[in-house]
This record gives C-alpha cells, sequence and structure tokens, in this order.
C-alpha cells in the first residue's frame, strides 16, 4: 500500500506538471484567437454571421417541430420550409405577384377601407422580384436576398460602431466593436432575415447612412434616403440624428475659428430636404395612386395603429391596463435605463451620430407604434443595442478599461441570445389561425 502511494506521488506531480503547459497553451491559444479575429475583423465578424444563420435555421427547425400548430400549415408534418410564407410575407408575396390594389379594398360589411398591401413599402418586394427574373421562386429570391443583405449589414454595423469620430476616446473600442457587431448577430429575432422581410434591408441603408453621415458625406446620405423612404417609415428618426450632427458640427467649427459648415452648407440643405421627401414619399404615393389623400393612413388604421390618439399615449394606457400604477412604472424604468445607458458611460465610446440614432429611433417607434408584439423586430434596426450589452458585459463599472474575463461574461450574453432566438422564433415566427401574435 505504501509503495504503491510513493510510486503515486511523482505519478501525480508529473501530472500536474503536464497540466500547467497545457493551460498555459490553452491560453495562449485563446489570446493568439482573440489577435487573429482583431486583425481581420470584417472576416471574423462574416463567420460569426455564417454561425447565426445556422443557429436560426436551428430554431426555425425547433419552432416548425416542436410548437408549429398543424392548424396553421394545413398539414401534420409542419416543417422549416413551412414557416417562410407566414405572416406579412403573403403581404409581400401579393405585392410581387399582383402589385398594389386600385382602388382601396374595402369591408364588405361597413364599406370601411380594410387590410391591403398599401401597409407595405415597395423596395424589397419589387427588388425580390427582379430576382425572380433569374427564374427563382419567391421564397428562394426573397431568403437569398435576405442572407446576403444581413451579412452586408454585419459589415455595416461594425464598421459604424469602429468609427471614433465624435466619440469618447477607448483604447478597446477594436475589441468593443467587434464583439458588439458579433452581437448583433444573435440578435432574438435574427430568424427573420431567413424570410422574405424587410429588416435585412433596413438595416443595410440605416447603417449606411449613418457612417456616411459620420464621414460628412452629406449628398450621399441624400441619396440613401430615397431608398430608406421606400423600405421603412424611419426617415424622421434619422431626420434627428442629422440635426444633431449638424448642431455638433456646427459648434466644432465655430470653436475652432472656422466658418460653420463652410463649402457644405448646401450639401447640408440637401440632405436635409431629401430626409423629409423620405419621410412623406410612400404616403403621397398611396394617395396618388388611389386618388384618396390619406389612404396609406386610412390602411395603417385597418391595421390598429391610432396616431390620433398621440404619442406615447397606447404604451402608457397598455402599461396601466395590463398591471396598474405598477405596469406604468416598469415602463418609465426601462426607458430612463436605456436613456441612462445611451448617455452614460457605456454609450460615450460611441460617436455622437450613433447614439443620436440610438435615442432617436426607439423613441420613435414608441411614440408612433402601438404596443406591439412585431416591436421586437423592429428594434433590430436599433443598431447601438448590440454596443450598449458589449459595454456593459465587457468593461469595468464605471467603463474605464475591458475587465480580464470578459470573455466568460461575453459567453453567458451569447448564450442568452441564442435562447432569446429559439424562444421568440418558437413564440411568435409560428402561426396558430385562432390564437397568435404577429412577429
Amino acid at each position: 500500500m505504501a509503495r504503491a502511494e510513493l510510486e503515486a506521488g511523482p505519478r501525480r506531480q508529473d501530472a500536474r506538471r503536464t497540466a500547467l503547459p497545457l493551460r498555459l497553451l490553452t491560453s495562449r491559444g485563446r489570446h493568439e484567437l482573440a489577435q487573429h479575429a482583431l486583425a481581420r475583423p470584417f472576416l471574423t465578424v462574416l463567420v460569426v454571421y455564417a454561425v447565426s444563420r445556422l443557429v436560426a435555421l436551428g430554431a426555425m427547425w425547433v419552432a416548425a417541430t416542436w410548437f408549429q400548430n398543424p392548424a396553421g400549415v394545413g398539414h401534420n408534418d409542419p416543417t422549416v420550409a413551412d414557416l417562410v410564407p407566414l405572416w406579412d410575407t403573403v403581404w409581400y408575396r401579393s405585392i410581387v405577384e399582383d402589385g398594389y390594389p386600385v382602388p382601396l379594398p374595402v369591408d364588405a360589411d361597413n364599406g370601411r377601407i380594410t387590410y391591403s398591401a398599401w401597409a407595405f413599402y415597395p423596395l424589397y418586394p419589387y427588388l425580390v422580384k427582379a430576382l425572380m427574373v433569374t427564374g427563382l421562386s419567391f421564397n428562394a429570391a426573397g431568403i437569398g436576398l435576405n442572407v446576403v443583405l444581413g451579412a452586408v449589414a454585419a459589415v455595416l454595423v461594425l464598421a459604424l460602431l469602429r468609427t471614433d469620430h465624435h466619440a469618447e476616446r477607448q483604447p478597446q473600442r477594436e475589441r468593443l466593436a467587434l464583439v458588439a457587431a458579433c452581437l448583433w448577430c444573435f440578435y432574438p429575432t435574427t430568424a427573420i432575415i431567413l424570410k422574405p422581410y424587410t429588416e435585412a434591408l433596413a438595416v443595410v441603408i440605416v447603417a449606411g447612412a449613418l457612417l456616411l453621415l459620420v464621414r460628412r458625406r452629406y449628398l450621399l446620405v441624400a441619396l440613401a434616403a430615397v431608398p430608406l423612404g421606400l423600405t421603412r417609415g424611419i426617415a424622421p428618426a434619422l431626420g434627428v440624428a442629422v440635426l444633431i450632427h449638424l448642431v455638433v458640427r456646427w459648434r466644432e467649427d465655430r470653436a475652432a475659428g472656422r466658418t460653420p459648415l463652410a463649402g457644405e452648407r448646401t450639401a447640408a440643405v440637401v440632405m436635409l430636404g431629401m430626409l423629409g421627401v423620405a419621410a412623406v414619399a410612400w404616403p403621397v404615393v398611396a394617395a396618388l395612386a388611389t386618388g384618396v389623400p390619406t389612404a396609406f393612413f386610412d390602411v395603417q388604421a385597418a391595421w390598429g395603429q391610432q396616431p390620433d390618439e398621440g404619442p406615447f399615449v397606447l404604451w402608457f394606457v397598455w402599461a396601466w391596463e395590463a398591471k396598474g400604477a405598477g405596469g406604468v412604472l416598469v415602463l418609465v424604468w426601462l426607458v430612463a435605463t436605456y436613456l441612462a445607458l445611451v448617455l452614460g458611460r457605456h454609450g460615450r465610446w460611441l460617436s455622437v451620430e450613433t447614439r443620436a440614432w440610438a435615442l432617436a429611433y426607439p423613441l420613435y417607434l414608441f411614440a408612433v407604434v402601438r404596443p406591439i408584439t412585431s416591436m421586437w423586430r423592429f428594434l433590430m434596426l436599433d443598431l447601438p443595442l448590440a454596443a450598449l450589452v458589449a459595454s456593459v458585459a465587457m468593461r469595468t463599472a464605471n467603463g474605464e478599461k475591458v475587465v480580464p474575463h470578459w470573455r466568460r461574461r461575453v459567453g453567458v450574453v451569447v448564450l442568452l441570445l441564442v435562447g432569446g432566438v429559439v424562444w421568440w422564433t418558437a413564440s411568435l415566427l409560428t402561426y396558430t389561425p385562432w390564437g397568435s401574435f404577429p412577429p
């Protein structure tokens, strides 16, 4: 017994000596992997984006196999392919195949304007229609376009978050930006990019426009306003970010003894004018095409929008009816926390333009959109949200530096996001005729 213990002692010491280099190699390997990722950030984010597509596809398989009600797809064995044509896909397909209805459809029972394709903007479905000339089906063209646009969006998000112009100094900016862009790829509603929806196109336009704004390419921002006005009704929010940028630059120029916006005032006016045009373009087109001046807004009202109730009102009513005063307090607390993150230490490493969008876009949504489950999907365009999450996960309480164990913290965040992808896909992307909420 004693001899066995004596022989075991050296073996344990050898094992410990062997384990130490293995731990060092593992640590060194992680460091080298991180350096490799930072050296090729755009390739890294594309690889992560590809992985996130597989995760989203897996979530759709789980949703189809275990959560999709057969009544919603018409047969007993739902598949991933059955989830693609559901919800707004129906309307985009109708635009591609039949265009926009004229005159406006009305309810046969009460004569009021009812649901129609006029609630949906035209650029994305017509891009899909153009791709279908190659022989692709609607679903294949829509998904293929979105997968490519999603990759472009991930690259633009990274480029936007890396910029240090009009931003607080941050030595770890490159690392933070890369992690944030990767986290954006795992936003819980990311499976929507595997359906014919407009999110990917909208993110490309918004991220591209903000990046051009930071670089002071005002005429190119004006050009970006054209497709934005035909994709989503969010030009007013981008206009707020543009105004904040111009105010900051005006003050900087004056402080430096320069003529504010010297040589670029005309370009700035054109940029603002085009954003104004983009804000009203589709409602004007709908009015001219149908002969009804309020056509777009009447159709939106049929879908449940109630702008006449006033900004933010419906959200407070919803919170009060759901949980009373406690619900209202929770809503106010959530908004205040978000504002504190954007304006505080976790947001100051971002450019002023990015922070302006982080404020303008969600507040605009809450002002004009009623409380619906689609808000989860709409917030995919709140690109700085991923940057705030990355900052909270990676940096110290005072925001001065990245903590040594940031990888573990980010790993936990990724696991939570993957869980969110599965939850959202299974809960909202599936369809039951008598009891589902729209994604």
